[in-house]
């Protein structure tokens, strides 16, 4: 009987422990699912409720409705490619760029020395400021919307690759010279593997600065795409419409955001572990 007592326990433990291990490894996604279906309740009582005009704030379910209306008419996939297009050539070609660049300027310190006054210049420069010059130089096409993606999203790509080459520790650095391991065998087995967590923090922020470059881009100088949708949706007072266009912008952040964190935890072994308050 004692055998018999303990094995139910036992497994009366385990059922137990079961939801809390599932909650543990899922408490992330079920808090913030919770907290945004909160939001979105309250929000729809606040839009049903008649205190606020249409006009001024829009509920889920009329942003909802508006969203298939324009998906079924063809609106949207049309602002949808043009921005998708702009959002993917410019923030490539800052990643293509801005990694290989702050890998050598992190590595080679006087080249560092030499770029760093313009990288925090035109870092702290506003890119509202410089639109107008891009559009004067490159036309009201295509082409100053990518600018405007690639001058947002490449500054905080390239600083934060030179801060994680920098961050290196030294004692691996001194065990290699000592096994006289040569510069290339060195960037590889160890430069890049420790930078490589700082270089997937500054992909993240450079997803937020480039979708900015994209909204703002299209808001002075565009036809089509999602800025444009929200300029022209805003100054129509279709408050319905500019939460869409909002919606789709937050919708691909947190899902690009969402990607890289994962590749990011996968090179967390890299990392120092700092425990953070619950």
């Amino acid at each position: 009987m004692p055998r018999r007592a303990a094995s139910t326990a036992a497994a009366e433990n385990v059922g137990t422990n079961s939801k809390p291990k599932f909650y543990t490894r899922h408490e992330r996604f079920v808090l913030g699912g919770l907290a945004v279906a909160v939001a979105l309740l309250l929000w729809e009582a606040l839009g049903r409720s008649g205190r606020i005009s249409p006009i001024f704030l829009s509920s889920p379910s009329s942003i909802a409705v508006a969203g298939v209306k324009m998906a079924r008419a063809g609106e949207l996939s049309q602002h949808l490619w043009v921005s998708g297009r702009e959002l993917f050539l410019g923030y490539s070609v800052a990643a293509l760029i801005a990694v290989p660049l702050g890998l050598v300027a992190g590595w080679y310190r006087r080249l560092n020395f030499v770029l760093d006054p313009f990288l925090s210049a035109l870092y702290a420069t506003p890119r509202v400021a410089l639109l107008p010059l891009i559009i004067l130089w490159v036309g009201v096409g295509i082409w100053s919307k990518v600018a405007i993606v690639f001058l947002g999203a490449f500054f905080p790509i390239c600083i934060n690759t030179i801060a994680g080459v920098r961050t290196v520790d030294q004692s691996h650095l001194m065990v290699a010279r000592s096994f006289r391991g040569d510069d290339l065998h060195v960037f590889k087995t160890i430069i890049l593997p420790s930078s490589f967590p700082f270089i997937l923090a500054g992909l993240r922020l450079g997803v937020g600065r480039a979708l900015v470059g994209v909204v703002v881009g299209e808001f002075y100088a565009a036809s089509a795409g999602i800025g444009f949708l929200i300029a022209i949706a805003g100054a129509t007072f279709q408050t319905d419409k500019v939460f869409v266009g909002i919606a789709i912008i937050a919708a691909f952040g947190m899902v690009c955001n969402e990607l890289l964190l994962k590749a990011e935890r996968r090179v967390e072994r890299w990392r120092p572990v700092v425990d953070s308050a619950s």
